[in-house]
């Protein structure tokens, strides 16, 4: 462990790039636009950096932070695209039932259990060790 306990201290992984993803950042990273309540942390958005929520253990509890960081360090959050996916199949499904006159449910249901069926065709085989010889075993084996 270092003796110094300063701000970057301890970061050589932390902040490093990965094995093979050192190099130029892809211009997309800095054209992609972020807006607050975009995505879930975003709280500020300025001309260099973003501002977004990131939850820090202190002791024995999360504390949840506001840091600036830049561009080149967020990553778009990815929790609601299911969300969104699932929404657009279910007002498409709402759509189709309303034209047939009917009234159906979009709630997700659990796995059901698999259904039972009969084992055919096992047959049983009996084994029984084979009885240990000493004679046998003094010879040489068998």
């Amino acid at each position: 462990m270092p003796a110094g306990h300063g701000l970057r201290s301890r970061t050589r992984d932390l902040f490093a790039r990965g094995f093979r993803k050192k190099g130029t950042i892809p211009l997309s990273t800095y054209l992609k636009t972020y807006r607050i309540g975009d995505y879930v942390d975003v709280w500020n958005v300025t001309k260099r950096a973003i501002g977004v929520e990131v939850n820090k253990q202190v002791g024995n509890r999360i504390i949840r932070k506001r840091i600036h960081v830049r561009v080149e360090h967020v990553q778009p959050s990815r929790c609601t695209e299911e969300f969104k996916l699932r929404k657009k199949k279910n007002d498409q499904l709402k759509a189709e039932a309303k034209a047939r006159g009917e009234v159906i449910s979009t709630k997700r249901q659990p796995e059901g259990p698999k259904p039972g069926f009969m084992v055919e065709g096992a047959t049983l085989e009996t084994v029984t060790p084979i009885p240990y010889d000493v004679v046998n075993d003094l010879k040489g084996g068998y």
